[in-house]
């Protein structure tokens, strides 16, 4: 699918996060000015595929669009020859959207026809995009636990709907600009379990992990609420978020599951159970750990991904995310070590120093390129 099998994504949320601060992790990560540096050093590592991100609140001024954030991206990408797949909505919307009013959806509609044709000018070959990136997670964070705005609490379901009307009404206006758009929909995918004995948790766990966790994706192929316009053509390639943290007990949340808990299960049967739900290509379309545990934690799901290759799954990537190291959303003093390039202040910019045990993990995962070339 992309020219090479390990992507790495540029971490591009912008938003309002939970104390009323603006965030923008593409400037906070000086990817933006030092776009052309960071896709040249993909590339030294053997990877020429990205996730990297427009910023719709940047674009977007008032239906005016302005790409002056974009065209550096856009071209460090097309100089060093690394496929992108472009977030269009991540987390972040233009000052005076609501993303709960009438008219949000054909706003962003007009964005993305615009955005795929900007995109669509200045990238050979073929065009990829996300158009919601994580509307799960973000119709939690935002509609019921005020970690974003619009910081409301008891609306996650309905924020969840209007995030599908949106991304329906984006593919098409995409396909429309860019007939060939390919289109990777983007979610995270968890599992939780009970307590033994337990049977009113038992009961919700597996409501969560039969039904809960694939509203979206059922929502964007319309299986849920087909008024909103879905379909499997909509739906696309399948993107599966997936970290340390996305297993855990219902009993104990916010305490990820250990691997050496009977209850957990394997990244290969999350990956394969959404394949045989909804058919097509499926990516692994983040994944990391932080600290010392990174490079243990990518040849585990290096060895995941080569069971369901074996398997004829049809995985068409793993993006390493992020790729580089990023301050956290809610406290912008401390910094997430979890890329393989770390960022270390040399005033007045910040320095990408390899991290020398996960880039030998790559260097030993990269031996799927060649197996998923013939898979």
């Amino acid at each position: 699918m992309f020219a090479s099998f390990f992507l790495a994504g540029f971490e591009g949320t912008t938003a309002v996060n939970r104390h009323g601060e603006w965030i923008d992790q593409i400037a906070a990560t000086q990817h933006d000015r030092f776009a052309d540096d960071d896709y040249r050093l993909l590339r030294e590592v053997g990877i020429a595929a990205a996730r990297d991100a427009v910023r719709w609140p940047l674009v977007d001024r008032a239906g005016r669009y302005d790409w002056s954030s974009l065209d550096p991206l856009l071209g460090a990408a097309r100089r060093h020859g690394v496929d992108v797949v472009w977030d269009l909505f991540h987390f972040g919307y233009p000052a005076g959207a609501d993303p709960f009013a009438d008219g949000f959806a054909e706003r962003f509609a007009e964005y993305c026809w615009a955005a795929g044709r900007h995109v669509a000018r200045e990238t050979p070959g073929r065009c990829w995009f996300t158009p919601v990136n994580e509307p799960s997670y973000f119709a939690w964070a935002a509609g019921d636990a005020g970690l974003f705005a619009p910081h409301q609490r008891g609306a996650g379901y309905d924020l969840k709907k209007q995030l599908a009307r949106a991304a329906i009404a984006g593919i098409d206006a995409l396909r429309s600009a860019c007939p060939q758009a390919g289109i990777v929909n983007v979610d995270a995918i968890c599992r939780v379990t009970a307590p033994p004995g337990d049977a009113a948790l038992q009961r919700a766990a597996d409501d969560f992990n039969e039904h809960v966790v694939f509203q979206s994706y059922d929502m964007l192929a319309g299986r849920l609420h087909p008024e909103l316009g879905g379909s499997r053509e909509h739906l696309g390639a399948i993107g599966i978020n997936y970290y340390w943290t996305n297993q855990w007990d219902l009993a104990q949340p916010g305490v990820p599951l250990l691997d050496t808990d009977p209850r957990h299960v394997p990244l290969r049967e999350i990956v394969r159970n959404v394949w045989k739900r909804y058919g097509g290509d499926v990516l692994v379309t983040e994944t990391s750990h932080v600290g010392e545990l990174r490079p243990g934690w990518l040849r585990a799901v290096a060895e995941e991904a080569e069971a369901l290759l074996r398997e004829r799954v049809p995985l068409r990537g793993v993006c390493l995310y992020p790729i580089l190291g990023m301050p956290e959303w809610h406290e912008r003093g401390v910094w997430a070590r979890m890329g393989l390039w770390d960022l270390v202040p040399q005033s007045p910019t910040l320095a990408r120093l390899p991290y020398a045990p996960m880039l030998e993990a790559l260097r030993d995962a990269q031996r799927l390129e060649g197996f998923a070339a013939r898979a």
